[in-house]
């Protein structure tokens, strides 16, 4: 076959490559792409042999062979040490004479630290791994969120752009003269690596929102934790097959002779509860790569960890506002569940004993005494100066005595006070109800559930973006479910009126 030929053919081959791509509209893989270089360099090679005469087809093809392992021995050799491989082939330059060059450079210079593993000659997994923490940690911190051990080298990398970053992971793959691109041709080349596991720059992007999420995440400021209780499912099935067992019947006298009485202990359904999933959609947009936002690689997903966790919070209070019907088909606080008194008012001495004996003269499911001790008073902003004053201190006033005991000063150190502006804000300006709630240990009142105990949400990039930009989904797991209405006790409250007006 001629020379001629050979090049028709190989051009045909690397059509073929682009029109597979084309109809599948995607960009060449990796592989694609090297196969797609090593039939140019064939191309060029038999191209070179035109202009230097004719000769036979077997030292074509043995001319062919040597350049294209020239060209594939330099490539491999720049690419350990971050060198640019096209100045050495253009020029003809040997393999031997290459690495000479980036020899004397490397004991003149150094070798560049992005390209050099801990062996000295290549990047390993375990290097990349190191790189990907250390870069992560220095975008979150640059961005403003504090991390207590960052990983090793993150403060050095702290001065770097989303640009630098982008040109340090896409040179140890192999890519060249990333300098001279602007920040949009490089955003484009990332695009096309958005898709792979293995890409380093999203992953860094991916681990840095990760631990910006997770650390907004521990300081959102949500009271529910401190009295609901937490629960774990496995999957979303309903679980409403939970029966409580009954207590055993009373012990009876048997009279001589007499016989024992058959005992069967009684079952109670317990509330259904089940999972639902709740999630949003972020982008980091093209802009904001241009632009080297490293604001919100911190700022917004902090946002959406103080999204999730006030949405959990404001769905348990709403419940204790909307007063909804409950498992047995009865408003959560009514009196036939003896758990609301029948006129509200503001905290004083006397309502709090009342609702105490509300909360310890409840009954369980099968009429029998329960002990349940007082832990939680949960009040609206406007009411936690006048319980500190009513419980901190150990004397009252009194028509009769002005010295009293203040009975209340024994539960200083038992109760906790939580207040909460939700309260406020799904009141909507009218009365402000409170509550009290009993011991967790001694019934449940409110339960969350999470999947597998999942309580932080789930973070992953998205496989099918339909928007310019980085795409990422975050969801997470829950359920919400009034488990006893025995464990909480309502009183109706009173109108506040707002210090400003």
């Amino acid at each position: 076959m001629s020379r001629k030929k050979l090049r028709d053919s190989k051009t045909l081959q690397q059509q073929g490559l682009v029109d597979k791509a084309k109809q599948e509209q995607r960009d060449m893989t990796p592989e694609e792409k090297a196969q797609f270089d090593n039939l140019q360099k064939e191309i060029e090679a038999l191209a070179l042999l035109d202009t230097t005469g004719d000769g036979s087809n077997d030292e074509a093809e043995k001319a062919m062979e040597n350049e294209r392992k020239r060209a594939t021995e330099i490539t491999q050799l720049c690419r350990e040490f971050g060198k640019n491989p096209e100045e050495f082939i253009k020029k003809g330059k040997s393999v031997d004479a290459v690495r000479e060059t980036i020899l004397s450079d490397i004991i003149e210079n150094g070798a560049p630290i992005s390209a050099r593993g801990t062996d000295g000659l290549s990047i390993t997994t375990a290097d990349e791994d190191k790189f990907r923490a250390a870069a992560a940690d220095a975008l979150v911190m640059r961005g403003g969120v504090g991390i207590e051990k960052p990983a090793e080298g993150a403060r050095d990398l702290m001065g770097m752009s989303l640009r630098d970053i982008a040109i340090e992971t896409m040179q140890s793959a192999g890519e060249i003269n990333l300098n001279r691109k602007s920040n949009d041709e490089l955003y484009l080349m990332l695009s096309r690596d958005y898709y792979s596991p293995t890409s380093l720059f999203p992953s860094i992007l991916d681990t840095a929102i990760n631990k910006a999420y997770v650390e907004g995440h521990k300081n959102v400021p949500t009271t529910f934790e401190s009295w609901v209780k937490k629960g774990t499912l496995k999957d979303f099935k309903t679980q409403d097959n939970n029966y409580l067992a009954g207590p055993a019947g009373e012990f009876l006298e048997v009279p001589e002779g007499g016989e024992l009485k058959h005992d069967i202990p009684k079952d109670e359904k317990l509330p259904s509860r089940k999972l639902k999933t709740y999630g949003r959609q972020f982008t980091m947009a093209r802009q904001a790569f241009i632009n080297d936002d490293i604001g919100f690689l911190s700022t917004v997903p902090a946002k959406y960890a103080a999204s999730a966790k006030r949405t959990q919070n404001e769905q348990v209070y709403k419940i204790l506002i909307d007063n909804p019907a409950i498992y047995d088909g009865t408003a959560l606080f009514s009196k036939a569940h003896g758990n609301t008194l029948a006129s509200g008012t503001g905290i004083t001495a006397e309502s709090v004993q009342k609702m105490f004996m509300a909360l310890q003269l409840q009954k369980d499911q099968f009429g029998k005494a329960i002990i349940i001790r007082p832990a939680t008073i949960i009040v609206p902003i406007g009411y936690k100066f006048t319980i500190y004053t009513l419980f901190e201190s150990p004397t009252i006033n009194t028509t009769g005595n002005t010295q009293a005991v203040n009975p209340l000063y024994q539960f200083s150190k038992s109760i906790n006070v939580v207040e909460d502006p939700t309260l406020n804000v799904l009141a909507a300006g009218g009365a402000m109800p409170w509550f009290i709630v009993g011991d967790k240990a001694d019934t449940d009142s409110i339960q969350i559930d999470y999947l597998n105990g999942q309580e932080i949400p789930t973070i992953r990039r998205m496989e099918t973006p339909g928007q310019l930009g980085f795409v990422w989904d975050i969801f997470l797991d829950w359920g919400i479910t009034v488990m006893n209405y025995r464990g909480i006790i309502r009183n109706p409250g009173i109108t506040i009126d707002n210090p400003l007006d």
